[in-house]
């Protein structure tokens, strides 16, 4: 192709890779395959490997930058942010209207256009997103920057992780000047995934979807922002240099025109009742969708109102935040304890004066780790508010400082383990900035960390052996009956008898379980092991592609893993590049299969389960009858017949595979009781949904 050939390719297939971005990533619908879009994308990636006088900052192959910032530079805004102030009940929603009718008459509003809204104002209703605030500049409708609200007058330049963000246009579909308000949020399945990752990785936890957003903005390396999926809605016109729309819904209606992704969930109310059924209506739903809503905002409608009133110090006088109400009490921190978990992280736990959170007594919450109880400067003995994070876990938001005597105690991170008195550091665990906040006990023998491997091992997703919980593995390694893995194959009905909690019935119901326990599938086999880096999802990966070991690492054809001696003999001849071939198998996962498997004393674990009648049930791999082969199914709800994971087992064997996220490759949708937004994108993609029922008997009940 000639010069002239290939800059129009170029702008062809960057055309045609914005179209499909807006409808996969705005419009929720995608219209090609995802193989398609990366080949479109790789071809355009070459060209201008080829030709780099023709790439341009707004190309779709420019999104991720080159190589970490060395710091985020400062902004000042052109236009001053504000923020909202919040109401909570419907008495200041009321209150707040005649505030505002008071202000209009005294405005410089014609006197005719005054009586005409004095009792019937328009309100934009639009549902209140948790999670951070950007604003975006376009010049001659491409994009030049992205910052952060910072104070109202000075942000931060982010623009480099903005343009991760699929669904922010980095061309407009009109050639203005503008700058643009949005809210930048991650979803719950993503913050899941991530979070997992850490877990598996040993490094402290997002507590919530808006930290993990602001986290992930404040990367200085692009690369790890772009492995984030973050979102973001536009809800707001800064400046433009074209006619200022003149309502706030025709100003979203205009944004959602010109290529911005705009929440659908707006309704324009004509009294603060039909305000306050839109806001009731979404406490209901606030638990359906993806992203985390936290209440909802109120603006009047007409721009030209909007104009007379102004704004305050530091909030429109136009607009409120109504947020929904929070489940959050008092209480006192009576201690605070740290707890070792299996891979040695050390997490601080305060102890609290027992009170009712959301319907339940609540004695203990998380601290998550030392900089966190720095953050808060939660100290015993002090009043904090607390809060169950998802409706779930419970956790210390604030401290009343007011309330302190004098008489509480700083908290400092023990330097030697609790348990085992070994030593304890902190690990750094990533580039750019982003270090483990957590501790690590470094003494491998540590009594908490052998207990924890030892419930991990013996779990639902693991062995599965009923009975042999907590308390039950704590007093068999305090009586020194078993130390390891192995040695709970080698139990006895005569050992656990004279024991405290054992009778005879409850004995033998321990050593029926260990016995059912002993046949497994591999996948559950290796999760069980407590690898570092090795979750559930990795195990299945492994476990899918075990006998597979022949061709892709060049073993004698033969070789099939047949059972556990299999497993023992082959492993640990794997090496860490090996097992990366694997897709999904990440660098710190493979090193750690390599670590365990080329570990003699876990390798002498392995041969005495062998000993003792461990074996491995391939039904799940080997099964050549797959009646779901090739087919995606993801649930949403309650279940009643089985549990996800019994569903999840039940597909896999059968050949199918599961997900957490419904697209156009999802085959099936199993919609239980109470269904969240998973169902709604199943009906928006006409992806089809089954009820339990039909699920049942699809799979033969």
């Amino acid at each position: 192709m000639g010069k002239t050939q290939i800059k129009e390719r170029i702008a062809k297939l960057r055309r045609e890779l914005d179209k499909h971005r807006h409808l996969y990533y705005v419009k929720d619908n995608p219209q090609i395959d995802d193989s398609v879009y990366d080949s479109i994308f790789e071809e355009l990636q070459k060209l201008e490997q080829e030709n780099p006088e023709l790439i341009i900052p707004t190309s779709p192959t420019q999104r991720v930058g080159d190589r970490p910032l060395k710091e985020f530079k400062k902004v000042r805004h052109i236009v001053r942010q504000w923020s909202f102030d919040d109401i909570f009940d419907f008495e200041e929603l009321k209150k707040w209207e005649q505030k505002l009718i008071r202000q209009i008459e005294k405005s410089d509003l014609a006197p005719n256009y005054k009586s005409q809204i004095k009792n019937r104002l328009e309100y934009c209703c639009e549902i209140k997103i948790d999670g951070l605030k950007i604003i975006l500049t376009y010049v001659k409708g491409k994009f030049i920057q992205g910052s952060t609200r910072g104070d109202g007058v000075i942000g931060e330049d982010i623009t480099q992780n903005v343009k991760t963000i699929k669904s922010v246009p980095l061309e407009l579909g009109e050639e203005i000047d503008l700058i643009a308000i949005g809210e930048c949020w991650l979803g719950k399945n993503e913050l899941e995934r991530i979070n997992m990752e850490k877990k598996n990785n040993g490094e402290a936890l997002f507590a919530n979807t808006r930290n993990a957003a602001a986290g992930t903005m404040r990367q200085l390396d692009s690369k790890i922002a772009a492995k984030r999926k973050l979102d973001c809605f536009i809800y707001d016109i800064d400046k433009i240099s074209s006619m200022v729309p003149l309502t706030q819904i025709e100003e979203l209606d205009y944004l959602e025109k010109i290529g911005f992704k705009v929440n659908q969930y707006r309704k324009l109310c004509n009294s603060v009742q039909e305000v306050e059924d839109f806001y009731r209506d979404w406490i209901e739903k606030k638990g359906q969708q993806n992203y985390e809503i936290d209440g909802i905002v109120i603006k009047i409608n007409s721009k030209d109102i909007q104009d007379a009133l102004g704004y305050t110090g530091k909030s429109p006088r136009w607009g409120v935040a109504y947020k929904f109400p929070a489940q959050k009490v008092t209480t006192i921190v009576e201690d605070i304890l740290v707890q070792v978990g299996r891979t040695g992280a050390l997490t601080p736990v305060a102890h609290l004066r027992p009170v009712r959170v959301a319907g339940s007594l609540v004695s203990r919450a998380t601290l998550h780790n030392g900089d966190e109880i720095k953050r808060l400067d939660v100290r015993i003995g002090d009043t904090v508010i607390i809060q169950k994070a998802g409706d779930i876990i419970p956790e210390v938001v604030e401290v009343i400082k007011s309330l302190r005597t004098g008489k509480e105690k700083i908290f400092q991170m023990p330097l030697i383990c609790p348990i085992c008195k070994g030593k304890v550091e902190r690990r750094d665990i990533g580039k750019g900035v982003e270090t483990s906040a957590a501790y690590y006990c470094n003494n491998p023998k540590c009594f908490a960390i052998e207990k924890e491997k030892l419930i991990h091992f013996a779990s639902k997703k693991g062995f599965n052996i009923e009975g042999l919980g907590e308390k039950i593995v704590e007093q068999l390694i305090n009586e020194g009956i078993i130390s390891n893995m192995a040695d709970i194959f080698e139990l006895k009905k005569g050992d656990l008898e004279p024991l405290e909690r054992f009778a005879e019935k409850s004995a033998e119901n321990l050593i029926l379980a260990i016995e059912a326990s002993k046949k497994i599938s591999l996948e559950k086999f290796l999760y069980s092991l407590g690898m570092r880096h090795v979750g559930e999802e990795t195990a299945i990966l492994i476990a899918f592609n075990a006998n597979n070991f022949s061709t892709k690492f060049e073993f004698a054809n033969d070789w099939k893993i047949e059972n556990l001696k299999d497993v023992i003999r082959h492993f640990p001849m794997i090496n860490t590049e090996q097992w990366m071939k694997i897709k999904g198998i990440g660098e710190k996962a493979a090193r750690s299969i390599v670590e365990f498997f080329t570990n003699k004393e876990k390798i002498q674990q392995l041969k005495r389960m062998e000993e003792f009648g461990v074996k491995l049930d391939f039904s799940l791999t080997q099964n050549s009858d797959h009646k779901l082969q090739g087919k995606t199914f993801v649930f949403t709800g309650e279940m009643i017949s089985f549990t996800r994971d019994e569903a999840k087992d039940i597909i896999r064997k059968e050949g199918g595979n599961v997900s957490s996220l419904v697209s156009v490759k999802t085959n099936y949708v199993v919609a239980g009781k109470n269904p969240g937004s998973k169902y709604n994108k199943a009906v928006q993609l006409g992806v089809r949904v089954l009820n339990e029922e039909e699920f049942k008997d699809m799979i033969g009940n």
